[in-house]
């Protein structure tokens, strides 16, 4: 029987893939945590074959627990809705043994489980492209003004410091936006940083 720890903060995520995973003959559902600290506490006190962690969670989280997990037994497989190389860059470093992503079928969740159980590891294919594909897509001149929104910098600021208009820093602003794929400045800069593009 494989034992399973979930770690994830949306409750009714979390009783679905329990309910799911315990559908399956070959898996029980020992213990679920809703943050990172939880699931450590009950990585350490059911020593259970996996632990399926979330990444954004609250207090401690997935990645954090992972890493430290990272010489433990338990085999980590992280499921996750973000696609992001930062995190999976993190995650491989923690030596995790999956990283799934919660738009995939169900089915793929518990035969990735038993591929991981028998020693192997499992990544989303999404992710492996991704890997190899690390180009920063800013120009130098559009480095420098996520850097200064990133200081806290105002659209005025950040033209009077670059000698450029206001709308011309508007115009910087909407082509980072869309070559980051994202729809705000706070998320462009975590993107940004999470890719480790920041200097």
């Amino acid at each position: 029987m494989i034992r399973i720890v979930i770690a994830e903060d949306q409750g009714m995520l979390l009783g679905a893939l329990g309910a799911l995973l315990d559908l399956e003959e070959d898996m029980k559902v020992i213990a679920k945590a809703r943050n990172g600290e939880e699931a450590l506490a009950l990585v350490k006190q059911h020593e259970p074959d996996i632990c399926i962690m979330d990444i954004e969670m609250p207090l401690k989280s997935g990645l954090d627990a992972a890493e430290e997990l990272k010489d433990h037994p338990c085999k980590v497989v992280v499921l996750t809705t973000f696609a992001r190389q930062g995190y999976f860059e993190r995650a491989r470093k923690a030596d995790v043994s999956g990283y799934l992503l919660k738009d995939s079928p169900s089915d793929e969740l518990a035969s990735a489980i038993r591929t991981i159980v028998s020693g192997r590891k499992v990544y989303a294919p999404e992710l492996v492209d991704m890997a190899y594909d690390d180009e920063n897509p800013l120009t130098a001149r559009e480095q420098e003004v996520i850097k200064l929104i990133a200081d806290g910098k105002t659209t005025k600021e950040i033209a009077k410091e670059l000698f450029i208009t206001n709308g011309t820093v508007r115009n910087y602003v909407s082509v980072i936006l869309d070559k980051l794929d994202v729809s705000n400045r706070i998320e462009a800069i975590s993107r940004f940083k999470e890719k480790g593009w920041f200097k």
